[in-house]
């Protein structure tokens, strides 16, 4: 029987088809034998080997009732029940049917029930915490070096357990007879840290496609469920990155966060395609952010075309209520770049002035005046942003190529890749992809929306935004020329 051992067949998804296996198996011993046909001895002995090949497999089903009684409760193409039903069905047939078809159709159902236990029957006993199949590679990864599991797994192992554990205590996810929640976990963070083909997660966890498949959306779900406990608002005092800094401080003491659009490549339809392809040409989702100084995301809204331009995503954010977007204290305001207008709660740098930190490196180009030395502390401070989107891309690859999903799937990837991001941030402060982007200015392309999309707010809320930038552009230059401070 050692010819069936490649069967990537699994009790997790095992179908009773009749939902009686415990009578089929007990009741055996009273299964009439097929009528055999006479159409001659080569069909008479090919017939006598099927029926002992029955017999044998129900042998060694029943004497393991607990592991049939546990393959009942799942769902499976090739159950050793739905083979079984198939085979009484068959036999009440017309006999107009062709024999020798009849004798081959029960073969092959024979030779798979047969060898789905047997491939079942191999697999050693998991040890605690490891599900059956697929039970080589996670002990690898778990009992294995820490690189192991920040490769394969996209976190620390404590991050992982402990994210394991918060879904299983909350009912988000259940352990099923075939693969617990830590390896249903593992399914994910492979295919969205790896953005790695089904067939490929079918070989390295030794579960069939749909098993996968199931896996990676019943996670998707369960983890965006947490978007609202780890997509926080910000807090309103000043932040400790601006605090501590005489760059910043007290310069940007009321600013709370940064706000960005970032595009992530998009499979769509090809009707959909032209709404989709971005400036660049590219097929595109364009994803509104905000996140803290902290690196952390504080608002996601993902989905909109490529097409479309950052301030016009913004503006469909404010107005829509049912987005939830993060109130804006009075006097307190994200950090904005130059595609979006300079306007109440949203500050935008000076245009026309030089921004991006390039443009001030080498000799002789100091800040001239008030309004370049506040665009390169904007953009400085701003970059942030920059570092968390380079972190998420960097830790799920899956954001950076266009995975063949539903879109609605690769908007939700979206999300749960960012609540992960949160995630790990607060659980392990040092995070190694984290660690090597601490500090150090991430650098921007410019990407330029159509002005027209720009004008977003009243004349009113643009006085106010206007007033604030010029009050904070003269103190900060003030400090420059009189203190010489770090610029």
């Amino acid at each position: 029987m050692s010819e069936f051992a490649p069967m990537n067949y699994v009790e997790e998804d095992a179908t009773s088809g009749s939902g009686d296996d415990g009578n089929i198996l007990d009741g055996h011993n009273k299964r009439q034998p097929v009528t055999p046909s006479s159409s001659g001895r080569r069909k008479r002995n090919r017939k006598a080997a099927g029926d002992a090949i029955v017999e044998a497999m129900l042998e060694i089903a029943a004497a393991s009732k607990m592991r049939a009684a546990a393959i009942s409760k799942n769902e499976e193409r090739f159950s050793i029940s739905k083979c079984i039903k198939v085979l009484d069905d068959m036999q009440d047939l017309s006999g107009s049917m062709d024999d020798y078809d009849l004798e081959l159709d029960q073969m092959e159902l024979v030779t798979a029930a047969a060898g789905f236990y047997y491939y079942n029957s191999i697999v050693k006993q998991p040890q605690r915490g490891i599900s059956p199949s697929g039970s080589g590679f996670m002990t690898q990864v778990l009992e294995g070096h820490d690189d192991i599991c920040r490769q394969m797994f996209r976190m620390d192992k404590h991050v992982f357990h402990k994210l394991s554990d918060t879904l299983r205590q909350r009912g988000m996810l259940r352990d099923t007879s075939g693969v617990i929640i830590e390896e249903q976990l593992a399914i994910f963070l492979n295919i969205v840290g790896h953005n790695e083909r089904n067939r490929v997660i079918q070989e390295r966890f030794q579960h069939s496609g749909e098993t996968i498949s199931r896996h990676f959306n019943n996670v998707l779900k369960a983890i965006k469920s947490l978007s609202r406990e780890f997509l926080q608002p910000p807090p309103q005092t000043t932040p400790p990155e601006i605090l501590c800094s005489h760059r910043f401080y007290p310069y940007f003491k009321d600013c709370i966060g940064v706000i960005d659009g970032m595009h992530i490549p998009a499979h769509v339809p090809a009707k959909e395609q032209s709404q989709f392809r971005n400036k660049k040409g590219l097929l595109s989702q364009n994803v509104l952010a905000a996140c803290t100084f902290d690196l952390q995301f504080i608002f996601i809204y993902p989905g909109w075309e490529g097409s479309v331009a950052d301030s016009r995503v913004l503006r469909a954010v404010l107005d829509d209520p049912d987005q939830n977007f993060p109130h804006i204290p009075e006097g307190k305001y994200y950090l904005v770049d130059m595609d979006y207008t300079n306007t109440e709660g949203f500050i935008a740098p000076y245009v026309g002035i030089r921004y991006h930190l390039h443009e001030y490196r080498g000799a002789n180009k100091l800040p001239r005046n008030a309004k370049e030395l506040f665009n390169h502390r904007h953009s400085s401070l701003r970059n942030v942003i920059q570092r968390s989107f380079n972190v998420l891309e960097t830790r799920f690859p899956i954001l950076k190529l266009a995975p063949q999903y539903a879109f609605h799937i690769q908007r939700d990837i979206v999300i749960a890749a960012c609540v992960l991001h949160n995630y790990i941030r607060r659980e392990e402060k040092n995070d190694w992809l984290f660690a090597t982007v601490n500090g150090e200015p991430e650098e921007e392309m410019p990407y330029f929306e159509d002005q027209f999309d720009m004008q977003l707010a009243s004349s009113m809320q643009e006085q106010i935004a206007s007033a604030m930038r010029e009050s904070i552009a003269a103190a900060m230059w003030n400090d420059f020329i009189n203190k010489w401070d770090q610029w």
